[in-house]
């Protein structure tokens, strides 16, 4: 605003100037019209655009209008611009000086931020056929090719860096199919499922077909609650990498053991199946490979999840081969373990032998995977 009065004083001085010189030279011809009407105009734009450069807020506005009205009574001594005013037309602008209408903005913008951080965007589990391939298996004297389907479990509403992957083949869905019709015949009445073919099993317009129908199939199953939860659907996923983990485990190959424990505990994990006795045994699998490949500090880890799971079950058969882990890694990895410890000293005064408990590989090996 200060900048506005000054441009109007320096205006007003100059239009006396000029009366005064044309009242000397008396004979002279006016102005030309074009001259004045330029004149008006460079004041409209100049007027304009020094509204649209104020740094006040509209109270500041208001009263450096009264000020105005009173300089123009007055027009014998400029008024000083002080504070943001002076700055700007020094050419100089403090950066921790924001303007309230960006400072509203940016309270506006976190306010959003905060709100869209704290609410949950719904999650939902999608099936998608990556690929599928040719295999060829023995049987008896022939042999036979079938086609294997690479399937990808990936969470919606978040980005899953690591998704799960099964690899079955058209009869293993034909196998889930049976089962599941077999128990849950109203609710599989209005589920369809690809049919068999007997010839161009191995065409692109084939595969592609089959491909979107084993997505849609699977997205039905998951969509009612009593099928999802069905040991019948959920061992379709997993129950195939547990059996393949504990053979490896067994066999002392470990590092092939341990991708295959981390597949089935995130095929687990995005099933919603983290409670039951097979994750169990999946942290278990995972504890093993670990200590064996001596990465301590992520067997460690899977010690301290399932003692988390077993918090409220003192009877269950892994909780003394968990705490008897959990307290030899903590002690390997400097880590606390006097919970452990009391843990274990309230099992023994109930009455459950210690040092009659399987180790957790043991146990491990022992399990029944049928």
């Amino acid at each position: 605003m200060a900048a506005r009065i000054l441009h109007r004083l320096r205006h007003a001085l100059g239009a006396e100037g000029a009366r005064e010189e044309r009242a000397h030279d008396g004979g002279e011809a006016e102005d030309c019209p074009e001259s004045s009407e330029l004149e008006d105009d460079t004041e409209g734009l100049s007027t304009r655009l020094s509204g649209t450069l104020s740094f006040a807020s509209h109270e500041d506005e208001d009263g450096d209008e009264d000020e105005e009205d009173g300089a123009g009574e007055e027009p014998g001594e400029p008024t000083e611009p002080t504070g943001e005013a002076a700055g700007a037309e020094d050419g100089e602008w403090d950066a921790a000086a924001k303007p309230p209408g960006g400072s509203l903005l940016t309270r506006q913008l976190q306010e959003l931020w905060r709100k869209s951080r704290s609410s949950l965007a719904p999650q939902r589990l999608l099936f998608e056929v990556t690929s599928a391939s040719v295999v060829s298996e023995r049987s008896s004297k022939y042999v036979v090719s079938l086609q294997l389907y690479t399937i990808y479990l990936i969470r919606s509403g978040q980005f899953d860096k690591a998704p799960a992957t099964i690899a079955r083949r058209y009869s293993d869905f034909e196998r889930l199919n049976r089962r599941l019709r077999s128990r849950f015949g109203c609710d599989m009445a209005g589920i369809a499922f690809p049919r068999k073919r007997l010839r161009r099993n191995f065409t692109a317009e084939t595969i592609a077909k089959r491909s979107r129908a084993f997505e849609q199939f699977l997205s039905h199953l998951h969509s009612i609650a009593e099928i999802r939860r069905s040991p019948e659907f959920l061992e379709f996923f997993f129950l195939q990498d547990l059996r393949a983990a504990q053979r490896l485990t067994c066999t002392g190959m470990y590092r092939e053991a341990l991708a295959t424990w981390a597949n089935a505990c995130r095929l687990q994990e995005r099933l919603g199946v983290c409670g039951s006795g097979r994750f169990l045994l999946t942290l278990a699998g995972l504890a093993v490979c670990h200590q064996e490949l001596d990465q301590l500090g992520e067997a460690h880890g899977c010690c301290e999840q399932a003692l988390q799971l077993l918090e409220a079950q003192d009877s269950h058969p892994l909780l003394g081969p968990f705490l008897q882990a959990h307290v030899h890694l903590a002690w390997k990895v400097g880590k606390d373990k006097r919970r452990s410890e009391a843990r274990l000293q309230g099992l023994q005064e109930a009455g459950l032998p210690l040092q009659q408990q399987p180790s957790l590989k043991e146990c491990l090996i022992k399990e029944p995977l049928e």
